[in-house]
């Protein structure tokens, strides 16, 4: 059971559709798979999402909005034993919108509102000591950027509370390996990626407004001393984040004629992951007692899927797969309340010629059941929640 490198390259990725849901923030699962074809290669594709998360005891129909991301690459074989690599993704994010005129999540005819946007742009070199084997590594530089809104009863005193986060840059490293034997199909694969510290400049803004009354001391730079109305309202501060490190494992192989069966495997460290804004922590802590977080996760995230690709003739070829993720942890931030998911996808390939390809996928998911929580207190239960992803990618061998 032979095969053509052409033919192993068709079948590696003809699932276009990414994570696009999954624990904490992780959107893109960051796949390398480009830089790994073989020869000279470029690729260009779209995600979309369509989610419904819902509470029917908090009367929310659905808080969770459509959205789409790109991705890009390229890769160039310079020599036989170097290659170089340019991956544009968008790996991390959120989009909410809960209803207007529910007085849980909504005042004052607005809605609590959420947006978290990142880009990735990772440069790679590869150096190949023989037809095996394959050692990469290189920079990975990030932007961040977040435009949050916290309406309603569930924020108790912080409802009205705004942040805008500006886009700041930062950088991080990515590294690993990979082997294969081609002749049979069998690949493996294993990248690390590195946390990346952010520190963007914000505009806060606070409706609760007490005259009379001193700041808690709760490890920001404010003084404690200052009265309350001089501080709560609007500020421009510094936000502290750290997207997650994470391994990526990859493997395929050939299990019979025409066919491969493949999985990948990741993790990402979300546990102790917090945000923690300065003008919400203090407001937080007047109104509550204690420091509130904007976003944190308790857990680390777990993911696989495994699948199955099929060649039916020259231009045709397919896939199946079934797909699980562990969430990031329950109870959740109300910001994006679920837990994890199961999933399953269908993918097909269409190839005019034998240096370039069209692919579309869809998959569904069963988004898990989760407790929304805001300020260490349980807001409601969402529930039978799901979601609908798909995927365009079109791909060219130079």
């Amino acid at each position: 059971m032979k095969f053509n490198k052409i033919y192993l390259a068709l079948l590696g990725s003809i699932l276009p559709v990414s994570s696009v849901f999954a624990g904490g923030l992780d959107r893109s699962g960051q796949s390398i798979s480009a830089f790994l074809q073989p020869g000279n290669y470029a690729e260009a594709g779209i995600s979309i999402l369509d989610p419904k998360v819902r509470s029917s005891k908090l009367a929310v129909d659905d808080m969770a909005e459509d959205y789409y991301f790109p991705s890009a690459a390229i890769k160039v074989q310079a020599t036989d034993q170097i290659s170089l690599g340019l991956l544009y993704d968008q790996p991390y994010g959120a989009d909410s919108l809960y209803p207007n005129g529910n007085p849980v999540f909504s005042a004052n005819g607005e809605a609590t509102r959420v947006e978290v946007k990142t880009q990735n742009l990772t440069a790679l070199i590869g150096y190949q000591p023989n037809k095996n084997w394959n050692f990469y590594a290189g920079p990975v530089w990030q932007t961040v950027e977040a435009d949050i809104k916290l309406r309603g009863g569930a924020y108790s005193l912080l409802s009205g509370y705004n942040i805008q986060v500006e886009q700041e840059e930062a950088f991080g490293w990515l590294a690993g390996f990979a082997y294969q034997i081609p002749e049979i199909a069998l690949k493996a694969s294993v990248t690390y990626r590195s946390e990346i510290k952010h520190k963007a400049k914000s505009s806060e803004q606070s409706d609760l407004a007490l005259l009379g009354q001193q700041l808690p001391d709760v490890g920001h730079p404010l003084s404690p001393a200052k009265p309350l109305l001089a501080t709560l309202g609007e500020r421009e501060s510094t936000v502290e984040a750290v997207t997650p490190q994470s391994v990526n494992i990859d493997l395929q192989s050939g299990v019979a004629q025409n066919t491969i069966a493949f999985a990948n495997l990741r993790w990402v460290h979300w546990d102790q992951f917090a945000v923690t804004p300065s003008l919400l922590a203090q407001a937080s802590a007047l109104a509550k007692g204690k420091a509130q977080n904007l976003i944190d996760y308790s857990d680390d995230q777990w993911s696989a899927t495994v699948g199955v690709g099929r060649k039916f003739n020259n231009k045709w070829s397919g896939s199946a797969s079934v797909g699980y993720d562990s969430g990031a942890g329950n109870p959740v931030t109300t910001l994006g309340p679920t837990e994890g998911y199961w999933n399953v996808g269908l993918g097909a390939q269409y190839s005019p010629a034998e240096n370039y390809f069209i692919q579309a996928g869809v998959k569904y998911f069963w988004l898990g059941d989760a407790q929304a929580q805001t300020g260490g207190t349980i807001v409601g239960d969402f529930e039978d929640n799901h979601a609908m992803g798909y995927g365009l990618k079109i791909g060219y061998r130079f």
